[in-house]
């Protein structure tokens, strides 16, 4: 079946196919979702069978919304099917723009609505491994300082979301 996202084509805001919007890197929606336990934020290693930047972490969840679909109700439903993580509460924080290659030739241009959650202890995802090959619990200060020494083990947006949107995600001063 093929996979329709909201995308941007000649400014108007229509049904595209998911790899037809990478190819053309064309501006789509998207949503990214952060789970926190305190200071940590939960990351999944992107499985290897993803068509794109496979075997990099990345940050909790983050999907292309269905067209007509909601941007809540897709972070919801992500976090179920790659996370098999249900009755969250999702926190909207922003929407940013970015732009970013992600190797293979495909671009991802994204307008991202993103979500905060607390995830209680002994709560834990038990990741899809058609989409998730691992899951860590790792400190925000001791996140961001890893991906800004060695930002080649995370995914392009990751790493976008911590140099220039982290004061939003997570209220920092």
């Amino acid at each position: 079946m093929t996979e329709m996202i909201p995308a941007w084509v000649n400014g108007t805001l229509t049904p595209v196919e998911k790899l037809e919007a990478h190819i053309k890197g064309l501006r789509h929606k998207a949503i990214s979702v952060f789970l926190m336990r305190g200071d940590k934020v939960l990351l999944q290693r992107r499985a290897m069978g993803k068509y794109h930047t496979p075997g990099l972490w990345a940050n909790t969840c983050c999907t292309h919304p269905h067209w007509d679909e909601a941007s809540l109700d897709c972070a919801t439903r992500r976090l179920n099917q790659e996370l098999g993580l249900e009755d969250v509460t999702l926190r909207f924080r922003d929407t940013v723009e970015y732009r970013a290659d992600v190797g293979g030739g495909l671009i991802e241009h994204e307008v991202v609505d993103i979500f905060v959650g607390d995830l209680a202890e002994g709560h834990e995802p038990v990741p899809n491994p058609d989409e998730v090959m691992d899951t860590i619990w790792t400190p925000l200060p001791n996140l961001i300082e890893e991906v800004a020494t060695k930002p080649a083990g995370f995914t392009p947006w990751l790493q976008i979301y911590l140099r220039d949107h982290v004061s939003v995600i997570f209220q920092t001063a």
